[in-house]
């Protein structure tokens, strides 16, 4: 006779799957934004931008889409300049 609570291989539990964001995860993004906006907004954005290049970049990698869709219309490619003051 097989333990009704024991580990089949393959079988998922009750209510095991995918989850989706929790409210804490959305309550901790409302936080952080209010938070920045309180700092300055745009801002103090541009301002971390010059004296924190490397963080603000990291930032900027974290919030851009990982795949760019879309065709370009000319193949020159892309120039980014970054100004360290």
């Amino acid at each position: 006779m097989e333990n009704p609570g024991k580990f089949k291989k393959g079988v998922k539990k009750p209510n095991q799957g995918k989850r989706g964001p929790g409210k804490l995860t959305k309550e901790l993004k409302d936080m952080i934004l209010c938070a920045l906006d309180d700092a300055g907004g745009v801002g103090y954005l541009v301002n971390q931008a010059h004296e924190k290049p490397a963080a603000f970049l990291a930032l900027v990698g974290k919030v851009l889409p990982l795949q760019v869709k879309g065709e370009l219309e000319h193949s020159g490619g892309i120039t980014v300049n970054i100004k360290h003051f």
